[in-house]
């Protein structure tokens, strides 16, 4: 088993103290925490070969080169892909989607074509499409989701048509928690219209589980270096080859053509003609070996160390009164995240009295106010768990909810 007290001594961050108290982190849904080898290998880069790639034939750049390729290797190999050429870096997960909205669907969504997406989006997979619908003059449909935050599946036959082009669902909720049955979902949809695109944010899901993007049937699917130990500045798209291949470049500039005249340009093939410009060197190599480290734990093991928590963590806030827990109460179905409110306390007030000990959690919509809305809430207090963190770390946050409610009694 994954044991969170000697994780923590790989992230310099925790030796810090604020105020003489140690920092208890649980906002990972956010934002991870980054350890000590990744950080070295971001300064290894500016300190011994910060230079650029592809463009040189000397020894530096070579290296240079050869890093960021191995870190596309080691990343597609993580999510169980058959070909590094279908892995693009970008910025996050909201640049892979865009890139998406605007290189596949600007071309194949027409007027009156029908989009879907589901309740539960975070508004990087919401508004990207609910924007090409409205430029496409296009129509845009959710599945909803029932009162213990599962998708409501059947809602599918009435809802899917053949008008329908693109299909775009979370993998994990980063509000909920709900750990969508994806594989089953793709499956169901793909039955109804065979010619659906479906587009996955997997940005709650990546850093927690094991990932297969073939076994699950995609088109696409999108993720963010920073949930999973990697720098911010840096993330994924994933796409089938036939599809990245038919699409145009998502910008323009140097590096992504294979010959510029002045009166015609031919693009490189997938992932170089979506790589425009000089990319985030650093930011690939972080994320590859952020990937190391998290191979090197195990990905089984990592998603069991949440369950555990997780659990934990739900008996402990069922255990207090004037709890609200929102989505699934059973840890299989729940990714390391719990939404919650303190009856009678704000959630930004929560936060900030758990602050004052150092518990980090999150407070407001979390980039999901149409969940929100179907809650019938305006925010929520949001605790997230990663592998560095333990039982006593639950505990403080229940001490600090304790105290929450003391002061607002």
């Amino acid at each position: 088993m994954i044991n969170g007290t000697r994780i923590k001594a790989d992230f310099p961050i925790f030796k810090r103290l604020i105020h003489n108290k140690p920092i208890v982190y649980l906002d990972s849904t956010a934002s991870s925490l980054k350890p000590q080898i990744v950080i070295d290998a971001i300064n290894d880069y500016y300190n011994k070969y910060s230079v650029n790639i592809f463009r040189g034939v000397y020894n530096l750049s070579e290296e240079a080169t050869a890093k960021y390729e191995e870190a596309r290797v080691k990343i597609t190999k993580f999510i169980e892909g058959k070909n590094e050429n279908e892995l693009i870096f970008v910025r996050n997960a909201t640049e892979a989607l865009n890139l998406v909205m605007d290189s596949w669907g600007r071309k194949n969504i027409k007027e009156g074509d029908e989009i879907v997406a589901t309740v539960m989006e975070h508004h990087a997979n919401l508004v990207t499409w609910q924007q090409l619908a409205l430029n496409k003059s296009a129509k845009i449909k959710y599945l909803d989701i029932d009162e213990d935050g599962y998708l409501k599946l059947e809602q599918l036959e009435k809802i899917i048509t053949k008008k329908t082009k693109l299909f775009a669902v979370t993998y994990v909720s980063n509000v909920l928690g709900t750990i969508n049955p994806l594989k089953k979902l793709i499956q169901k949809v793909k039955k109804i219209n065979p010619e659906i695109i479906i587009v996955v944010d997997g940005a709650q899901a990546v850093p927690h589980m094991k990932v297969n993007v073939t076994d699950l049937g995609c088109d696409f699917f999108a993720f963010s270096g920073h949930k999973m130990l990697a720098p911010t500045g840096i993330g994924v798209l994933w796409g089938r080859y036939e599809l990245l291949d038919r699409m145009d470049p998502y910008q323009y500039g140097g590096e992504m053509i294979k010959e510029v005249r002045l009166d015609k340009t031919r693009f490189q093939s997938p992932p170089y003609k979506f790589e425009a410009g000089t990319p985030h060197i650093a930011g690939a190599i972080g994320l590859g070996t952020a990937v190391d480290y998290l191979d090197k734990l195990g990905m089984k093991l990592v998603r069991e160390h949440e369950k555990e928590l997780t659990g934990y963590a739900i008996k402990r806030l069922t255990g207090e009164k004037d709890i609200e827990i929102y989505g699934p109460k059973n840890r299989e179905d729940k990714g390391g995240v719990i939404a919650f409110n303190i009856k009678g306390v704000h959630p930004h007030d929560a936060a900030q009295i758990l602050n004052d000990d150092n518990i980090c959690i999150r407070s407001g919509h979390h980039c999901a106010m149409p969940l929100h809305t179907r809650l019938k809430l305006t925010a929520s207090c949001r605790a997230s768990f990663y592998v560095y963190n333990t039982e006593e770390d639950v505990d403080s946050l229940i001490e600090g909810i304790q105290r929450a409610k003391r002061v607002f009694a």
